[in-house]
């Protein structure tokens, strides 16, 4: 089934070039030149991606708003058309997560829906739920007790588990899992907690981190068990420029939005790493800061690693592919533990310090700050911030 888009637009030349663009792309396109119309039609069905003509950023605000207040479309792709790049602040902050610039063209339109395209396929395969019992062994952490308890799944997601569970649970803090895919044999161990519960014992649980590997092998489970598999879009190739034990920072045309969480695959000769990350500073056209949101000793020996084998390659290019994991990946709360914990790290890591304090500078100019930072660091620091 194709994506579905919502444009509201009245400028009919744009429209021209949407509709040319998006149908390449197979995305299927209803346009409306009515707020009202849009907004009804926001009310009554789903789309994947909201594209709205910021030329009044009231009216625009007001739709992106009904998107997300839409239970079907609050996590729709938004995008909005904007005159020039002052509009860009204003743009996210009415909720875009991404912006084409006035006049449009079709290049660099269909440049921006590629990465528009891959979340929008993200973001319906993670809303899907596919029935499936099997056990499930959980414990809260803040449980006296020291055994786990046993329950039946009845559904599952990218994102979390549904659950019958014999008594309620006063508990909505943390919890850890552990159960096994119908089919295979690993054990799959995760952090989650209790999302919501009601009178009849039915419930879902959230996960709140769920290493690279398992996630992978929970995605490929759900993508051969889905009753309609759909092909995801294959991982965007980017130039590394910038890379520290915290994050790093990628030259490509088709970023991805702010606060997407993202999966990269880093290599350099025979050494591959595999790192998740959260975008924390995002140029439309140019580029993306990421910093790495799972920071175990081993994955940090693993980056640390990665950064000496580069230095010692005599030049080599490294290769480096991004795939988006969605938009809202993890709950609120372990969002902002997430953040504060980026914000003490960022201390000891000029690159994601840079991308704390300076992120909303416009482009040009924090450019201008990462080439300063690079000269500086890769005198007196060569192994913080290393430029590619």
């Amino acid at each position: 089934m194709n994506l579905q888009s919502l444009v509201l637009c009245s400028d009919e030349r744009i429209v021209r070039v949407l509709r040319r663009v998006l149908n390449d792309l197979e995305i299927s396109m209803e346009h409306c030149s009515d707020p009202e119309v849009a907004g009804l039609k926001l009310s009554r069905r789903r789309f994947e991606a909201v594209i709205v003509d910021c030329q009044n950023p009231q009216m625009a605000g007001q739709i992106l708003k009904a998107a997300r207040n839409a239970p079907s479309n609050k996590n729709a792709v938004a995008v909005a058309l904007i005159d020039s790049q002052s509009d860009v602040r204003s743009a996210f902050e009415l909720g875009a997560h991404f912006v084409l610039y006035k006049p449009i063209s079709a290049e660099r339109a269909k440049s921006s829906f590629r990465a528009a395209r891959a979340l929008m396929k993200c973001e319906r395969r993670r809303a899907a739920r596919i029935p499936v019992e099997m056990p499930i062994m959980y414990k809260f952490k803040s449980s006296d007790g020291t055994g786990l308890e046993r329950t039946v799944s009845s559904d599952l997601s990218e994102d979390g588990i549904g659950v019958r569970l014999n008594r309620r649970h006063r508990d909505r803090g943390p919890m850890h899992l552990q159960f096994k895919l119908p089919g295979t044999k690993a054990l799959i161990e995760a952090e989650a907690e209790l999302a919501w519960e009601n009178p009849n014992g039915q419930a879902g649980i959230r996960f709140l981190d769920l290493p690279a590997a398992p996630r992978q092998e929970l995605k490929s489970w759900l993508k051969a068990n889905s009753p309609e598999p759909e092909e995801d879009d294959p991982p965007a190739r980017c130039k590394l420029t910038d890379l520290s034990l915290g994050g790093c920072y990628l030259e490509t045309a088709s970023p991805f939005p702010a606060q997407a969480r993202v999966a990269l695959s880093m290599r350099v000769g025979e050494l591959q790493v595999h790192a998740t990350g959260l975008v924390r500073v995002m140029h439309p056209d140019v580029g993306m800061g990421v910093a790495f949101i799972q920071r175990t000793p081993e994955q940090r020996q693993e980056v640390e690693k990665f950064i000496h084998t580069l230095m010692e390659s005599n030049g080599a290019i490294p290769e480096l592919l991004v795939e988006p994991e969605g938009l809202e990946p993890i709950s609120p709360t372990a969002l902002q533990e997430v953040a504060e914990g980026l914000k003490a790290e960022s201390a000891d890591d000029p690159l994601l310090e840079l991308f704390e304090h300076k992120a909303n500078l416009p482009t040009a100019d924090f450019l201008n700050e990462l080439r300063k930072q690079r000269r500086s660091e890769s005198v007196d620091e060569p192994e913080t911030i290393l430029p590619v």
